[in-house]
């Protein structure tokens, strides 16, 4: 679906220099269509992503709709308008997710 293809893109733009940069972890808790709890780790050794809980603890937390989701990762929504909004909720460290949107 939509949320595993964008998770696929998500892997394969995944560079050593962007993960050595950004350092962090995001756990995602989608709701809706290929919901479910999704990860990009940008702080392990080269870098993951997928379905699932993230490998390590993750410092960001954020809850949205899988089709925000995908808008987000589309160039349809910025991550920060998308919060702004008040449609998704974000725990942890808002300047990482700040690192996230110089990636999309």
């Amino acid at each position: 679906g939509p949320v595993a293809e964008t998770f696929r893109v998500i892997q394969g733009a995944m560079t050593e220099e962007y993960v050595r940069s950004t350092q962090g972890v995001f756990q995602f808790e989608l709701s809706g269509d290929g919901g479910g709890t999704w990860y990009i780790d940008l702080k392990t050794k080269g870098g993951s992503a997928g379905f699932g809980k993230p490998p390590v603890t993750a410092d960001v937390v954020m809850s949205m709709s899988s089709a925000d989701f995908v808008k987000m990762f589309t160039e349809k929504l910025k991550p920060f308008m998308a919060f702004m909004s008040g449609n998704s909720g974000i725990i942890g460290d808002m300047m990482l997710t700040l690192s996230l949107e110089k990636m999309l």
